[in-house]
């Protein structure tokens, strides 16, 4: 009696625990966003410099550094940054699309990255941090395959265009301290977007903004 009065509390505590597990997980990271919003996710190198423009952009409701494209599950950033992995940096949108529209994240997106440099934005080299657009569905890639081609009918760049645009795979968010990065630590922040020359390289590649 004892034993079957046991198995009945320990079976809800089991399906308790793996739940709590699951929402812990990073596959939990892939679930769709609340009704009414929609994710979007793009590698533009460093992700601390890819967060910025999009949370001062309305209609972005959160970002969220990390990882994606790679082979290994649950990567940490000392293994991304061994570049062994197989993933980019990126940063995951989740947005309103009734106030900001996906052809709007593009065109930030790209006034923020240098697309003509294969694995490699500004300072920072390796196939971590290549750049890249990757969709969550073919409305998606559509239109992201079609700023592309509007970027090269501009021939602004001697280059050719290497920015990939893939499937999205699994999304690993990064470690706490990267989250917000500019904001948490707003001084070393601005000391290495300025060593690595990330605005005067956009400015050279892009004009200078509002242009």
């Amino acid at each position: 009696m004892d034993r079957i009065l046991a198995s009945r509390v320990a079976l809800p505590l089991f399906w308790l625990l793996a739940t709590a597990a699951l929402l812990l997980s990073p596959a939990h990271a892939q679930q769709k966003p609340a009704p009414g919003l929609e994710i979007a996710t793009f590698a533009g190198g460093c992700f601390w410099c890819m967060e910025p423009p999009y949370d001062e952009l309305p209609g972005v409701v959160s970002t969220t550094s990390g990882y994606i494209g790679g082979h290994k599950k649950n990567p940490t950033y000392e293994e991304v940054s061994a570049g062994n992995t197989g993933h980019t940096e990126a940063v995951r949108v989740v947005y309103d699309p009734k106030k900001v529209t996906y052809q709007k994240l593009l065109e930030v997106f790209w006034r923020n990255i240098d697309p003509t440099t294969p694995n490699a934005q500004f300072c920072d080299h390796g196939s971590q941090y290549r750049s890249g657009i990757f969709y969550h569905n073919e409305e998606q890639r559509r239109l992201a395959q079609a700023s592309r081609d509007q970027v090269e009918r501009t021939k602004r760049f001697r280059e050719p265009i290497v920015t990939e645009i893939t499937a999205a795979t699994m999304f690993y968010p990064a470690e706490d301290y990267h989250q917000d990065y500019y904001k948490k630590n707003s001084l070393r922040y601005k000391f290495y977007r300025a060593n690595c020359g990330r605005d005067t390289r956009l400015e050279q590649l892009w004009g200078k903004p509002g242009r």
